[in-house]
């Protein structure tokens, strides 16, 4: 690890943090989506969900299984899974592809139900992006990223207030650091600047 940056550079010559720079697969995830916006109802609706089913596990467990994920959650469009019931609920208790949680299960169709409230109120898309805040964390070092933020809680109590669960202020801010919302690359990262929101380093 590079002493001055908290970067590791890869056999490819490019710099990301530790969490992606050893797993092919979270190396590709960083590489190509994280950190990207995500602006469409249903992109953010399976974020949500995902971040949800997270909590309390690595994201790499929950990368694995998403394309699990997304067939047992009908591409996670809202409109499908808002119609699920407590035999759907069953039934996805019988997967092994994904996470068996029934709070995290019922949260996933709460949230979908709680999304097409939403559309009535300006829809999901533009209710999470208002939250962006005017200034992005600029860490040399992984220790300075926070885990949360003003921002993160605001957004936190307004989806609750929505009818939302899993969506405490650590899940929250996972969730405005992989749609974008908010620029956690290092410094030094290849990525940093790669969002098209926030400027590179240096401008």
């Amino acid at each position: 690890m590079a002493p001055d940056s908290g970067a590791v550079v890869g056999d490819d010559g490019l710099a990301r943090p530790l969490w992606a720079s050893v797993d092919p697969l979270l190396r590709e995830y960083y590489d190509t989506e994280w950190g990207l916006p995500v602006t469409d109802e249903q992109g953010l609706y399976e974020r949500i969900c995902l971040e949800g089913f997270q909590a309390g596990l690595s994201w790499a467990t929950i990368l694995r299984k998403r394309p699990a994920f997304r067939a047992a959650f009908a591409g996670f469009n809202p409109d499908a899974v808002a119609l699920f019931t407590e035999a759907d609920v069953e039934r996805l208790m019988q997967d092994p592809g994904i996470v068996r949680n029934r709070l995290k299960i019922r949260s996933a169709i709460t949230n979908a139900r709680a999304t097409l409230e939403l559309r009535q109120d300006g829809g999901l898309v533009d209710f999470v992006w208002q939250f962006k805040p005017a200034e992005t964390p600029r860490p040399a070092f992984h220790a300075e990223i926070p885990t949360q933020s003003p921002e993160s809680v605001a957004l936190s109590k307004a989806l609750r207030k929505k009818g939302f669960s899993f969506v405490g202020p650590t899940t929250m801010f996972a969730l405005m650091e992989a749609v974008g919302m908010v620029d956690t690359h290092l410094l030094d990262s290849h990525r940093r600047g790669s969002s098209g929101i926030w400027p590179a380093p240096g401008l």
